[in-house]
């Protein structure tokens, strides 16, 4: 791919959104229309992991190619970025690409405090807010702009409910990637980062836009009396205990968080619209992502932390390029294969309320992948796509062959992978005595297993036959040998995913 073709990339990462939360793809509860427009007009990734279940070990790994352990991005809130591996922006920029970002970062902790840069992230532009509260002393531009314009960051949440939807953050992220992608005297291609904070606890969406979701016609959280038992047998971090989903209204607070979905829907259209009135559209590639899910209410659970249900794990993945993405002439769905060569794909039940679309469901108009992706999967596919080379040391596989129709849409990993290694990152002043949870998880299409490490206690599911995750198999003598064989794989997957050191250049 030659300089003068290279595409320009619009990135739009949410926060906590979970992969069952688009119409198009098979959820009749919220209203989706440019989510749906994206995946109609690109290709939409139904089984796409995050590699870790929270936020800055996320962020560092989908940055950078490489899973949370290799570039010292382990903990939710560190100090600062450790610097174990140049940002995508960055080995972009070096390129000649212009980069932008809106909104978040985290790579690092706020704390209260400005959060400091790598010290190259690739960014010329970065107006930087890591959330819509009042509690940071300077840098935070959302508030800044408030300010200019008249308002009070700190008098607006005092009830968020009535901030109207054209000061909330996630359309002030949007404005100001559409006065960067307006600019007019750039010379060579940009990327763009927009990283609203929403639908992010605490499920504060403008009134207007919570009035369109009746909380009563909601459907229920996967929960079973027995998740009660069950979660307080696991060991993991967690920041709260599992309780009936009434206990704690989940399905308003389902509501709420549709409602928030599509604000980030609306500005996901103004966004397109602004890239068709400057003529960009043709010539823009746009992801479509989050960070990692949110329980809300599945096995009585909210927010995230260290577990690996679907909820927490799997996000929404939609890459767009109109006439590039997808060649095929329509629209297919198949069975991906597990890595056993079943040609079997679990499928998700319709008690499940918010499910991807199933095999038999009608296809979007764009093309459906069932393959198991990684979010680290991003940033080797943004090196090809730009024509530079993907450092051996990435861990990511690019995603091209599937997006240009060179290889099987349904076939990528035979298995996807988490980390959770004492994430949950306390206050500092508490840190050295904190302990904190070490866990893996290792799914392949049928089935699977979270390892607690340093307890005794794990998980186990067969995707297929339990693909809400309520028939915990571990304990199970039956299962004992399939037990077995899944911790050795994914023990054996841990291990390969350690960086070893620089790449060998020389012979021995």
């Amino acid at each position: 791919m030659t300089q003068v073709n290279r595409p320009n990339i619009l990135w739009f990462c949410t926060d906590q959104q979970r992969f069952d939360t688009i119409h198009a793809l098979g959820n009749p509860h919220i209203s989706t229309p440019n989510l749906d427009r994206l995946v109609a007009e690109g290709v939409a990734f139904t089984h796409a992991f995050c590699q870790s279940p929270i936020c800055t070990p996320s962020r560092a790994s989908f940055l950078t190619g490489r899973y949370p352990a290799n570039v010292r991005g382990c903990m939710n809130g560190n100090e600062e970025w450790g610097e174990g591996a140049p940002l995508v922006t960055a080995l972009l920029a070096e390129s000649g690409y212009d980069c932008g970002l809106s909104g978040k970062f985290h790579l690092a902790g706020a704390h209260g405090r400005e959060e400091p840069r790598p010290k190259d992230d690739g960014y010329r532009v970065f107006h930087w807010s890591h959330d819509p509260e009042d509690r940071y002393p300077s840098g935070h531009a959302y508030a800044d702009w408030l300010a200019a314009q008249g308002y009070s960051l700190r008098d607006l949440r005092e009830d968020p409910a009535s901030i109207p939807p054209d000061l909330h953050q996630t359309t002030w992220c949007t404005d100001r990637a559409i006065d960067f992608l307006s600019e007019k005297r750039r010379k060579g291609p940009w990327l763009m980062s927009v990283n609203v904070f929403d639908p992010h606890t605490p499920f504060d969406p403008p009134q207007e836009y919570r009035d369109r979701y009746d909380a009563s016609k909601m459907p229920a959280p996967l929960f079973r009396q027995s998740d009660i038992a069950t979660q307080s047998a696991i060991p993991g971090d967690f920041p709260n205990a599992s309780r009936p989903p009434q206990d704690f209204n989940a399905q308003d607070v389902l509501a709420a968080y549709y409602a928030m979905i599509e604000l980030i829907d609306d500005n996901v259209g103004r966004l397109l619209d602004a890239l068709e009135e400057t003529g960009q559209r043709q010539n823009t590639v746009i992801i479509f992502t989050s960070d990692h899910g949110e329980m809300l209410g599945d096995h009585g659970l909210l927010l995230k932390g260290c577990r690996f249900y679907e909820g927490a794990v799997r996000v929404p993945l939609i890459i767009s390029w109109p006439g590039q993405f997808p060649l095929q002439e329509e629209p297919v769905i198949q069975d991906s294969p597990d890595d056993d060569g079943s040609g079997e794909e679990e499928e998700t039940t319709p008690e499940e309320s918010n499910a991807s679309a199933s095999d038999d469901s009608p296809a979007p108009a764009g093309f459906v992948s069932s393959a198991l992706v990684e979010l680290i999967d991003i940033a080797p596919t943004l090196l090809e796509l730009a024509g530079l080379p993907i450092p051996l040391r990435m861990q990511g596989r690019s995603l091209l062959p599937i997006l240009r129709g060179e290889q099987s849409p349904n076939q990528h990993r035979d298995f996807v992978r988490c980390e959770f290694y004492r994430a949950q990152n306390p206050a500092v002043v508490t840190r050295a005595k904190y302990e904190g949870s070490y866990a893996t998880m290792y799914r392949n299409t049928h089935h699977k297993i979270v390892v607690y490490h340093g307890h005794e206690q794990g998980e186990l599911y067969d995707l297929e036959n339990d693909p809400g995750e309520f028939e915990n198999l571990w304990n199970e003598p039956d299962h004992a040998d399939l037990r077995f064989d899944l911790m050795r794989r994914n023990f054996d997957a841990s291990a390969f995913s350690v960086d070893p050191g620089p790449p060998q250049t020389t012979p021995f």
